[in-house]
């Protein structure tokens, strides 16, 4: 490890630390539905769409019709997607001639788009059309991040509402977050990731000829501004199967630093948005700060397991890090960091190889989507899962004292805790049921490229990362295959939704109740005890859940690393 490797990673959560109130503030603006000054120049647009829909934003929905709308909104995105996809060949700005993808891959990417996984079982230039990456997959990026912010809204309203029906209109807070964050933000990015090096153009592909003589064809299209949207709405996909280890995706330096805060822009700020909407901002500080702690640490034991590099090779006389897997561009700091960032947010975005870490260092981004990817997480999808843990954790406390516990305001009973449990136990039910079908099946087992612990832990990142609404992947996993196809795009659409419902019956349930102030044995959630409490909350059910399968993977590849076995 280097000091300026220290100094890259305190940067960046300063510049996170400066920048969560700013954008919590224009979060709850929106939240709240007021005017801001871009409803000068889209507000007739936002009034038209509603024209055009038949919807009155004015009109509130209960949490099961806000729901049913979510439901049947994401169900047609992925149709739309999956004739798009599956029609490729005959539809225009394909010049390559591409032909339309096979449907069990049509279905995957469908799913994985819609539910903002963006896993990739393909490589986008050598396989997507410039229409169906505007029209399939960046369409997604806007909203299915949108969709996550606006159910976001949806659960601080059952939190800082008393005794209503109602949790919001899951169109408008769609509509509005898509025209008057997430689009204009997106603009301005693809804007400088053009002045720094970032491709815009319909030109799909230009042939060139190398000192050599010998001619390449060089893929191109419209990437900055995927790219943009894929960030901020921490979406992930890539343009280039390299995704942001690409050159053309992410040239430099500072826009591997842009692209890591734009990861995290949305997330911290709504941390800030829940303590305002609640009434008290130290509420989502005192979140942010157990994210932070969280988040720090893994970014800690990845670096060190990277910049110590492999002893087998050390004893061969080969010094350093581990470079394996890593552009020279950002090193093994920025490759690090990066990782944790992506995995921590669900994101999925890449600009380095996990499958090429360490054992320890690849356990950390693992273990971040294991979690739930509450570290922060995904545009809406972090907060809410991190408030489904919160209401664990003042349970517990509540059993300490002998009494119902409230947090902000409301009491926690019965049927919060078990629909938070349900909704929590859906992720490893479904990575560890996935994972045990592909261990012991010929097709599963086809997949990974490495044998032995590692091959075990390429198929459990992969079911990970699907039913975590991540996308990144231990490169080793072959998983265009129809097994993996099928089995992956099912775990994407309960990871994501199973999730859902049970959160929205939470808002729906917390919105009715009256107002229970803080009492003298109320457990105090702003604190440092508040902090660590949810710490230990989120490491032990993680850890409890996967302990067994990581022993299995990483932990054991680790021990045979250090016993000097090469395999």
């Amino acid at each position: 490890m280097t000091i300026q490797g220290w100094i890259l990673i305190l940067a960046f959560v300063g510049v996170m630390l400066a920048l969560t109130k700013p954008m919590g503030l224009w979060l709850h603006a929106l939240y709240e539905g007021r005017h801001t000054p871009l409803h000068v120049v889209l507000g007739p647009v936002e009034r038209g769409f509603y024209r055009l829909g038949g919807i009155d934003p004015a009109v509130e929905q209960g949490w099961r019709r806000y729901a049913v709308h979510m439901l049947l909104f994401n169900i047609a995105l992925l149709l739309l997607t999956y004739a798009v996809l599956r029609l490729q060949a005959v539809l225009p700005l394909n010049r390559p001639g591409f032909a339309g993808i096979a449907p069990d891959g049509a279905f995957n990417t469908a799913v994985s788009f819609t539910t903002n996984t963006n896993w990739q079982w393909y490589s986008g230039e050598a396989a997507m059309s410039n229409l169906s990456q505007m029209l399939a997959l960046t369409i997604h990026n806007f909203l299915s991040a949108a969709t996550g912010i606006a159910l976001a809204f949806a659960l601080f309203r059952g939190f800082a509402r008393r005794e209503m029906a109602t949790i919001g209109n899951f169109w408008a807070d769609v509509t509005r977050v898509t025209l008057y964050l997430l689009l204009p933000i997106s603009v301005v990015y693809a804007l400088v990731l053009v002045a720094g090096g970032v491709p815009q153009t319909l030109v799909q592909q230009v042939t060139a000829t190398t000192v050599e003589g010998a001619s390449q064809v060089i893929a191109l299209g419209p990437v900055a501004s995927q790219e943009a949207i894929k960030m901020l709405g921490t979406n992930g996909g890539g343009f280039f199967n390299g995704n942001s280890a690409h050159p053309f995706e992410n040239p430099s330096d500072w826009t591997n630093f842009i692209q890591m805060v734009s990861i995290f822009l949305i997330g911290f700020g709504l941390t800030w948005t829940f303590g305002k909407a609640v009434g008290d901002t130290r509420q989502g500080w005192a979140i942010l700060a157990a994210m932070l702690v969280l988040f720090v640490a893994g970014v800690a034991v990845t670096y060190s397991q990277e910049a110590a590099g492999n002893p087998i090779l050390q004893q061969l006389g080969t010094a350093g890090g581990n470079m394996e897997g890593k552009e020279v561009r950002f090193g093994i700091a920025a490759s690090a960091l990066f990782a944790v960032v992506t995995t921590a947010a669900s994101c999925g975005a890449v600009n380095a190889m996990h499958d090429s870490f360490t054992a320890l260092g690849g356990l950390v981004p693992l273990f971040n989507i294991q979690l739930g990817e509450v570290v922060v997480g995904g545009v809406g999808a972090g907060i809410y899962g991190f408030l489904l843990f919160a209401i664990l954790a003042v349970f517990v406390a509540g059993l300490m004292v002998g009494r119902t516990p409230e947090y902000v305001g409301k009491k926690i009973e019965a049927r919060e805790v078990k629909l938070a449990i349900l909704a929590i136990a859906v992720l490893p039910l479904c990575i560890l049921g996935g994972t045990a079908i592909a261990s012991v099946t010929e097709t599963g087992l086809a997949g990974p490229l490495g044998k032995g612990p590692h091959g075990f832990s390429e198929i459990l990142y992969g079911f990970t990362s699907a039913v975590g609404n991540n996308g990144s992947a231990f490169a080793g996993l072959t998983a265009g295959t129809p097994f993996y196809n099928g089995l992956l795009g099912a775990g994407m659409w309960l990871g994501r939704f199973f999730v859902i419902v049970p959160m929205l019956a939470i808002a729906g349930s917390l919105a009715a109740k009256r107002h229970t102030p803080a009492g003298a044995g109320s457990f105090p959630t702003t604190g440092g005890l508040w902090v660590g409490l949810l710490v230990g909350i989120v490491l032990i059910l993680g850890g409890l859940t996967f302990l067994p399968s990581l022993a299995l993977g990483p932990i054991a590849d680790h021990l045979a690393m250090i016993r000097g076995q090469l395999s």
